[in-house]
């Protein structure tokens, strides 16, 4: 067993499945010589050579376009956009043909690659650099989401990723990169794309969270029980496809929902999910499933990022407000 953060557990993963598989290529902006710019991909040239990983043009669209084709033909690429909110000039490609190329071909084809990029606040960085753009990908037919939030999730999701027929964007919560550590098993490890984690099972409220926002409710309903209030929390892991079930047999028994996200309030997952749960279990509820999310504003630089951060103590007001209704 080694103790990994998720950013150790990322690199260690892609070195284990670089060595099981030669058709696996690795390459992004600074991605080769500099094992990108939070060294995800740290000795991966070193290793493998120039040829499995490599630097690129800074051209997202060149990057994930010049994957699509080499997915299509036999290689497994996985790219790395150096930032979530830098995939833009490459969203193109990712919609029109990624996700499409399976249907657009009735199965002949597939596209085996994987987009990694570095999401979400937290880190005071600068513009286009702390966005939460999964609503942008989730509502994409043909794409699968990912979205880990501790060591061994990473490691499993990426396994999982990187052996996925089609097309996964797995979104890393950047300040949850060396924020702790946790054991993992030496060996290969899979977590299923599409299946939730119950974190804590309780009575009383579900609260549904991803990424880096599991660990701010995990803060967040600490001592709640000695105030009578038995929370069940669920790590999301995959938003699409995400799984209904686990959330609507939660909900069932709880009777309230609470989903937590730092994407924007606007069109975002939690109207999805809060949707979901009105067509499933609409007679079980007693309270309104509510969101606690971004504001819908692009979010501040620097000095006035904590403004914008969902808190443990938000988390906390707003599941007290759900049981006092």
């Amino acid at each position: 067993m080694a103790v990994e953060t998720i950013l150790s557990a990322i690199n260690k993963t892609l070195f284990e499945q670089m060595e099981k598989d030669d058709s696996i290529v690795v390459f992004g902006e600074d991605v080769g010589f500099e094992g990108g710019v939070f060294r995800a991909t740290k000795g991966l040239q070193q290793k493998f050579g120039k040829k499995r990983s490599f630097d690129s043009p800074l051209a997202e669209s060149a990057i994930i376009g010049g994957a699509i084709g080499m997915a299509v033909n036999g290689l497994k690429p996985v790219v790395e956009i150096q930032f979530s909110g830098f995939m833009f000039p490459g969203y193109n490609q990712i919609v029109t043909h990624a996700a499409r190329y399976r249907n657009r071909t009735r199965g002949l084809h597939t596209v085996p690659m994987v987009i990694r990029m570095p999401y979400g606040g937290g880190i005071r960085a600068l513009e286009h650099h702390s966005e939460s753009l999964e609503t942008l990908f989730a509502s994409i037919p043909g794409l699968k989401v990912v979205i880990p939030s501790t060591p061994y999730d990473a490691k499993g999701l990426l396994t999982s990723a990187i052996q996925d027929p089609d097309p996964v964007i797995f979104m890393e919560p950047k300040r949850l990169y060396r924020a702790f550590k946790q054991e993992l098993p030496d060996k290969e490890i899979k977590v299923q794309i599409g299946k939730a984690k119950t974190l804590k099972k309780g009575d009383d409220i579900t609260v549904v969270a991803w990424g880096s926002l599991v660990r701010e409710a995990e803060k967040a309903i600490k001592g709640l029980e000695d105030e009578g209030i038995n929370v069940e929390l669920i790590d999301l892991r995959t938003i699409q496809p995400y799984d209904k079930e686990a959330i609507a047999e939660s909900v069932k028994k709880t009777g309230r929902l609470l989903v937590v996200h730092e994407a924007v309030k606007s069109f975002g997952p939690g109207a999805e999910i809060i949707s979901m749960i009105n067509e499933e279990a609409f007679l079980y509820l007693e309270a309104p499933p509510t969101r606690l999310t971004g504001f819908v504003i692009t979010i501040p630089l620097p000095k006035g990022e904590h403004h914008f951060i969902i808190t443990p103590e938000q988390i906390r007001s707003k599941i007290k407000e759900l049981m006092a209704f």
